[in-house]
């Protein structure tokens, strides 16, 4: 039997809605499977906790946090309560820096029973390997002066190490898709940082001479990403421009509501992170209309990072089946509650 330990907060807003719903729909996998068990332990750090607290966790958080397998993530952000910026980078942020998630990756695909923006969608299927530490998103810059004079310097940081860490999680990953690679670079225009990237994407492609390599530059790719986003397979990028991309991946999906993303210790020292990509809007939080499908899938990254592929295969199938199937939530043009979307994807994996 194995028993995989994770640590859930359900944060802010609806995540308080999806993360359960996805629990459940963990535990009849484990059910069905009959050699696997989920432990979940549930932690209420969020805006609330912050009200009450004056800190979005405890001071011996990350030390709870590092000895779970996992963590399973809802969602963060409540700015009547708390700033953004203060419940970003002293919860989500914290977490993925001192667990040393150098790695996010976000699929995005065309989608049974979601209606893409795109005329012609191709049945496009993609997944973006961002580095995840350091490049623009670095916290050393600083802001002097007053008035007319006022100055802010952001700087970029970027590292052989992150660099050639996130390529090479790509090319590994192309090797089991379709062995085609795209780097994202903006070279032409930003005069250190860009060439460096490119130069070490040049210098680990020649360990892998069985995948097809292009760079492209971001504003030009973010225009493919609409114009023929079934020409990707993986793509590699910057903080930032992996950011940008992830986000015009799930509107060209047709929801980022459904959209999934993991964050990776490759290391195994720390618990990777699992988060779907939605806010925790807080304008439709108790009404039990949130769509899980976000955090369902990510829950199906999860099962991957466990080598559980398989049945993470599985689970995809059926969030498409019943999405096409109409019993989905108002978000994305059906009359389903959050409840009712978990439960039938629940039913149907007790029917496998």
């Amino acid at each position: 039997m194995k028993n995989y330990q994770i640590a859930t907060i359900p944060g802010d807003g609806i995540g308080k809605e999806v993360v359960p719903a996805a629990l459940n729909v963990l535990h009849t996998i484990a059910d069905v499977h009959g050699g696997l068990s989920f432990v979940s332990t549930e932690f209420p750090w969020s805006c609330d906790y912050y009200a009450e607290h004056g800190k979005m966790m405890p001071e011996n958080g990350m030390e709870t946090l590092q000895s779970f397998e996992a963590i399973f993530l809802g969602a963060i952000g409540n700015p009547s309560i708390v700033a953004d910026h203060i419940s970003l980078w002293d919860l989500l942020l914290k977490i993925r820096r001192s667990c040393e998630q150098s790695i996010n990756i976000r699929p995005a695909k065309y989608f049974k029973g979601l209606r893409s923006p795109l005329t012609n969608p191709n049945d496009f299927d993609l997944i973006v390997v961002r580095e995840n530490s350091e490049g623009e998103y670095s916290e050393i810059g600083g802001r002097i002066h007053k008035n007319e004079n006022e100055m802010a310097i952001q700087n970029a940081v970027f590292t052989r190490r992150g660099c050639e860490s996130a390529m090479r999680y790509a090319f590994n990953l192309a090797k089991k898709r379709n062995k085609y690679l795209t780097s994202a670079t903006k070279s032409n225009g930003i005069f250190h940082t860009m060439p460096f990237w490119d130069s070490i994407f040049n210098d680990i492609k020649k360990d892998y001479p069985d995948i097809e390599t292009e760079s492209s530059h971001i504003d030009a790719l973010s225009a493919f990403f609409v114009t023929q986003p079934e020409k990707f397979d993986v793509i590699v990028a910057s903080n930032l421009f992996g950011d940008i991309l992830t986000d015009i991946g799930g509107a060209v999906m047709g929801s980022i509501g459904i959209a999934p993303a993991a964050n990776i210790n490759l290391s195994g020292k720390y618990p990777s992170m699992f988060e779907p990509v939605h806010g925790s809007a807080p304008d439709i939080y108790g009404k039990g209309i949130a769509n899980p499908i976000g955090q369902i899938w990510t829950a199906k990254m999860m099962l991957d990072h466990f080598n559980e592929e398989e049945l993470g295969q599985k689970l995809l199938d059926i969030i498409e089946e019943v999405t096409a199937d109409n019993i989905k939530t108002s978000d994305i043009g059906g009359n389903s509650t959050t409840l009712e979307v978990s439960n039938e994807i629940c039913n149907r994996l007790k029917a496998l």
